[in-house]
């Protein structure tokens, strides 16, 4: 039997950019102008029966790959120590599978069948918009709101894509990596 990122990759032959089940977790990345055609696929087809959107998130990988000194780790009793190190892992995740700076990712989940798949939209910075996915799952609204407000990516045919953890006159969006850390925001609410 096929895996799903088999099955979908036979189904989709010139959307599927790259698969991958690194320790488990099925994966498969696609070009942004067929999300819509997937989605309807992976909900409605007995095969896949994805009912269930998880979840909705988005990476920036403009720091992606550049390396940074580890910073120093302490102990519990508070004394410094020598930096932290890492068991290296003999399975290295294979990385992002284009040079995108942002990736918005999904997870699906089939309720039925009991099956899941993670699947990944690479975008490019101008670009910054994917399809909506709210005519096909109602908690993609939410996911949508807040990816727009943390990472800036837009979903047209959204419903209301508006703030959802910031507030209105916040400036820019806090999740990407070229946000300045120490960014004044403007002051609301009465002053006294």
């Amino acid at each position: 039997m096929a895996s799903l990122s088999e099955l979908l990759s036979s189904r989709f032959p010139a959307a599927v950019i790259a698969t991958h089940d690194y320790r488990g977790d099925a994966t498969v990345t696609i070009r942004r102008e067929h999300l819509l055609e997937i989605a309807r696929t992976l909900k409605d087809d007995p095969a896949f029966q994805m009912n269930f959107l998880i979840d909705l998130t988005a990476v920036d990988f403009l720091t992606f790959g550049k390396k940074k000194p580890a910073p120093a780790g302490f102990v519990p009793s508070g004394v410094p120590v020598a930096a932290l190190t890492q068991v290296p892992d003999p399975a290295p995740w294979p990385g992002p599978a284009t040079k995108a700076r942002f990736e918005v990712v999904y997870h699906f989940f089939s309720l039925s069948l009991k099956h899941r798949l993670r699947v990944k939209v690479p975008i490019e910075e101008p670009e910054g918009e994917l399809d909506s996915l709210t005519p096909l799952w109602a908690s993609a609204n939410w996911f949508e709101r807040e990816v727009w407000d943390m990472f800036g990516i837009r979903f047209p045919g959204h419903p209301g894509l508006k703030r959802i953890l910031m507030y209105e006159e916040f400036q820019g969006h806090p999740l990407r990596k070229d946000y300045p850390v120490n960014k004044r925001q403007p002051l609301i609410g009465p002053v006294n």
